[in-house]
């Protein structure tokens, strides 16, 4: 199966693509190749999304049984997507977000049937346009859409609230016996997704004819409270957590940047059903616990020096929060 990632080298992306090149695929990476020498064994396709005209010269001359876009955010970027692989593709995969689920939720339990409608998040309502934008496109002239909903998925990052997406800097505090800071009381329900068990669901759907036309989300089933998220991630550090509860409404507030994420996602509890999942790709499981996972994750950042990034501007941003909540340092 030829199939093309837009992207494929990111948090997520990246155990697909190794994934993919395991299972036999022949895997193009459309990129601009700042990550590429990571990935052997796939044919690299060098180029900015944001220029057309050099997409489509690396394009030049090649179709795709499915098309995975790893870097789509905004109708626009779809509107794109749609000139350049319609009549090209057997397939095209858009990777959404399931927050783009109702906020707040009706129901606890999120299905695929769940509505979709995030007011506070401007990322999520931006996924839900694309969405909408895929399913006219599939409707009105039969646009080969399958719709992916990964949740709060992790690799080589650490799956946070508050404390810094993407770096080190919520582990140092840890390992500095410095107090982090978890919205609300700490007990709403929260799933964690490990990019490997994302990687089996969706490597499942392509190719799979009856998913066109078909929105999915590919959860975990491991259901922790967010004070159980950060206690495991202390633990696998071998240190105490020095945890601050602190209100949702309150952190954004004095960090309106984070207001989306927390408004628009973390501060509910939501559990996915992965029914249709398993149904449409039967030997679908996730089997990586969170402690197991997170403990790979930190493996890898122990592993090199360099991957070890602190912010500062985050420390100093959880600070702010603390010292306005009344917490002396």
């Amino acid at each position: 199966m030829r199939v093309l990632f837009i992207g494929g080298t990111g948090i997520i992306s990246t155990a697909a693509s190794r994934m993919a090149i395991s299972r036999g695929f022949e895997l193009y990476l459309l990129n601009r190749g700042s990550r590429i020498a990571d990935m052997p064994g796939t044919h690299h396709l060098r180029a900015d999304m944001g220029r057309l005209e050099d997409v489509r010269a690396v394009l030049q001359g090649l179709d795709f049984d499915v098309v995975v876009d790893w870097i789509a955010y905004t109708a626009d970027d779809i509107e794109r997507d749609i000139g350049l692989f319609r009549g090209r593709t057997k397939q095209y995969v858009f990777i959404s977000s399931a927050s783009a689920y109702q906020k707040p939720p009706d129901e606890y339990l999120i299905s695929e049937s769940t509505p979709l409608s995030n007011p506070f998040w401007e990322y999520s309502r931006d996924k839900i346009a694309c969405e909408t934008r895929l399913m006219q496109a599939y409707r009105d002239e039969g646009f080969p859409v399958t719709i992916v909903r990964p949740s709060m998925t992790y690799d080589s990052n650490l799956p946070i609230a508050v404390g810094g997406w993407g770096s080190y800097t919520l582990a140092d505090r840890l390992m500095r016996g410095l107090p982090i800071i978890v919205h609300g009381d700490g007990s709403s329900l929260w799933v964690l997704t490990h990019a490997d068990d994302l990687a089996k669901g969706l490597l499942g759907l392509l190719g799979h004819e009856r998913a066109v036309g078909e929105a999915f989300h590919i959860t975990s089933d491991e259901v922790l409270t967010w004070n159980q998220i950060y206690q495991q991630i202390a633990e696998a550090l071998g240190v105490e957590a020095k945890v601050v509860h602190i209100p949702s409404d309150f952190i954004a507030q004095v960090a309106p940047q984070l207001a989306g994420s927390l408004l628009g996602d973390k501060t509910w509890s939501v559990v996915f059903d992965n029914s249709k999942i398993k149904e449409f790709v039967p030997d679908f499981k996730a089997t990586v616990t969170f402690r197991d996972g997170i403990r790979r994750t930190l493996d890898w950042f122990a592993a090199d020096q360099g991957r070890r990034r602190v912010d500062e501007a985050v420390h100093a941003e959880m600070d702010r929060i603390l010292k306005a909540y009344g917490i002396h340092l």
